[in-house]
């Protein structure tokens, strides 16, 4: 199907954009058996259903000529979730309908109100707004929609979600009951067909998403960390790849204003995007990112609907979504009309399985792997080094005569190297990370090279001491003068821990440990706790820990932990998530705990 049957303005504008085809959504809503109908549409983010929905109201605002047909109001009104994705449609249909003579109004929280109303008034042809505005507008008496012809809701369900229906609804009994209705959405829960069935006639049900959900232009990897190295685990993510642009997606406004502030602490140029920042800043933070000043955007989910940035290559998501089509939501920010990109989920190693079960449920086939190394980053370096290196450039003569100065002062190797390391100044420094998880975390059994003739240790602590391989692993290294790779699995039960000592330094780390047994950290809690040589294995450690009668299950809370004891960190992963927290010690006192300051205290 081509676009050859529309009316010659939006045929000229489309020509203009260098669109030759339709999607598979808009070549859905230009059917014969979908003019004039209302229409319920299932289509993923990214497949052009913003020009979808542009070209399937076209023939209730254009006359025979292409020319808009004036009214004694709007003619079309177009509702979407968020401020970003209202602005975003009013882009889209501004370029759409540039030589019909429509006028369009944008209608969002954040702005003027006052100038809204006077572009309303004006005799806007086309009204784009979020619900809220909308309806205050309405409420007001500057909105009026009794010359409808067709209404649009972009993306009904997140609306309903995000709590909009009441508003949904009071907007839609204004309007004239002849009008078309056309709802656009990821998914169509039982809320969607509810109101699909109050608000609209006969409506075609139209849906593109198919079987496989998982975005085509998109690979998925899935990245298994450590939850207290998540940040720079992210970090060298970020290094690694070195994309044009990319957004890194937090569940939480506090847990943005971290990831910013780490970000920009070790020289990214990052802005952000939550419910915090006012319309000024958000707006001056997306066009950051598009003239590329900025390169990175750490948002929430709410905040990043609608964001569509040409070289938006990667999306990073620092915290697990909360379902598949969080999932597909926030990856479909890359990959867009055709071109390639990269999502990657960061998977604290307690909520493997969970994210096993949301790539299944989404249809995504995702590829497993550590997290880059520093090693694997300076390859990537050096490669893309090369090339800017290599590439020819022009140089004028005052270029020439400054080389040739420099030429007769320093050696080729000299002036090379010094090139090189300018270059390397402008980029942050990747990360070291902890090589391997914990044993319980693994995926399978086999033993990591060169712990096949391993020796198991034991300590007389466990999870019911709130034992954890963040405080156990530095402790271990410590007291057994030994290196991070020396200590291979852990396993941790309810009232001990054992790990793994490579089997020829066996003796040498037994030995550190006999003399340091009983000593811990001067002013230190980790004093008392016993680590020597296991008679045999582990075996079976039982399952979570229980609480025993007349004694509390202390554990530490992290920065966001709400009132229970032993909940999530900021990033998903065990209480504490890296970032110290408080708790009250025997005498009352409220004192810090988690990584890497000592471990819990005892019984």
């Amino acid at each position: 199907m081509t676009f050859n049957d529309l009316p010659p303005t939006i045929g000229a504008a489309l020509a203009a954009q260098g669109y030759a085809d339709p999607t598979e959504v808009q070549a859905a809503v230009l059917q014969d058996e979908a003019l004039g109908r209302d229409m319920i549409v299932s289509a993923r983010t990214g497949s052009g259903k913003t020009v979808a929905f542009g070209l399937a109201m076209a023939n209730d605002l254009l006359d025979d000529s292409g020319r808009v047909r004036f009214g004694a109001g709007p003619l079309a009104l177009i509702i979407a979730p968020t401020r970003e994705l209202a602005l975003q449609v009013s882009r889209e249909l501004e370029w759409l309908y540039s030589q019909t003579g429509a006028r369009i109004a944008t209608c969002v929280g954040g702005m003027n109100p006052q100038m809204e109303r006077q572009a309303l008034r004006a005799g806007a042809t086309i009204v784009v707004g979020t619900p809220g505005r909308l309806r205050d507008h309405l409420e007001r008496g500057a909105l009026d929609l009794s010359a409808l012809k067709a209404a649009v809701l972009d993306e009904a369900d997140e609306m309903l979600d995000m709590g909009f229906r009441e508003d949904l609804e009071e907007i839609l009994d204004a309007t004239p009951a002849e009008r078309r209705t056309l709802l656009f959405s990821a998914t169509m829960p039982r809320p969607i067909v509810a109101l699909a069935r109050q608000y609209q006639r006969d409506a075609l049900a139209i849906s593109t998403v198919g079987q496989e959900r998982g975005h085509g232009d998109i690979a998925y990897q899935a990245m298994p960390v450590a939850p207290s190295e998540i940040e720079n685990a992210v970090v060298n993510l970020l290094r690694y790849h070195e994309a044009e642009t990319a957004i890194l997606f937090c569940a939480t406004r506090d847990n943005v204003r971290r990831m910013h502030a780490t970000l920009q602490e070790r020289g990214f140029d990052v802005v952000a995007l939550s419910g915090e920042h006012s319309q000024s800043e958000r707006n001056q933070a997306l066009q950051a990112l598009r003239d590329g000043r900025a390169r990175v955007c750490v948002a929430t989910d709410v905040a990043a609907r609608g964001i569509d940035l040409p070289g938006l290559s990667l999306v990073v998501h620092v915290e697990v979504p909360r379902d598949a089509e969080a999932l597909q939501h926030r990856s479909g920010r890359t990959g867009r009309a055709g071109r390639k990109g990269t999502a990657v989920l960061v998977v604290p190693y307690p909520r493997r399985r969970r994210v096993e079960m949301l790539l299944r449920s989404a249809g995504v086939d995702a590829t497993w792997g550590p997290a880059p190394g520093p090693a694997d980053i300076r390859e990537k370096d050096r490669a893309r080094l090369m090339d800017t290196l290599l590439k020819p450039v022009e140089a004028d003569e005052e270029d020439r005569a400054l080389a040739a100065v420099l030429i007769e002062k320093m050696t080729p190797e000299d002036i090379a190297a010094a090139l090189v390391r300018s270059h390397r100044a402008k980029m942050p420094e990747p990360e070291d990370l902890t090589p391997d998880m914990p044993r319980e975390a693994r995926d399978r059994d086999a033993p990591r090279p060169g712990f096949e003739d391993a020796v198991w240790f034991r300590i007389d602590v466990g999870r019911r001491q709130n034992a954890d391989p963040r405080w156990i692993l530095p402790l271990l290294c410590r007291r057994g003068h030994a290196a991070r790779g020396d200590i291979g699995a852990i396993r941790i039960g309810q009232t001990e821990t054992f790990f793994q000592v490579p089997g020829g330094i066996a003796d040498k780390f037994a030995g550190a440990i006999a003399r340091t047994n009983g000593q811990g950290d001067e002013g230190g809690d980790d004093a008392g706790v016993t680590i020597e040589r296991a008679p045999e294995g582990p075996g079976d450690l039982g399952g979570a820990p229980r609480r025993q009668p007349g004694k509390p299950f202390h554990r530490g809370k992290g920065a966001n932990d709400g009132p229970r004891q032993g909940g999530k960190g900021p990033y998903g992963g065990s209480s504490g998530g890296g970032y110290a927290g408080k708790r009250k010690g025997p005498d009352g006192a409220a004192r810090r705990s988690g990584p890497p300051r000592g471990r819990p205290q005892k019984g």
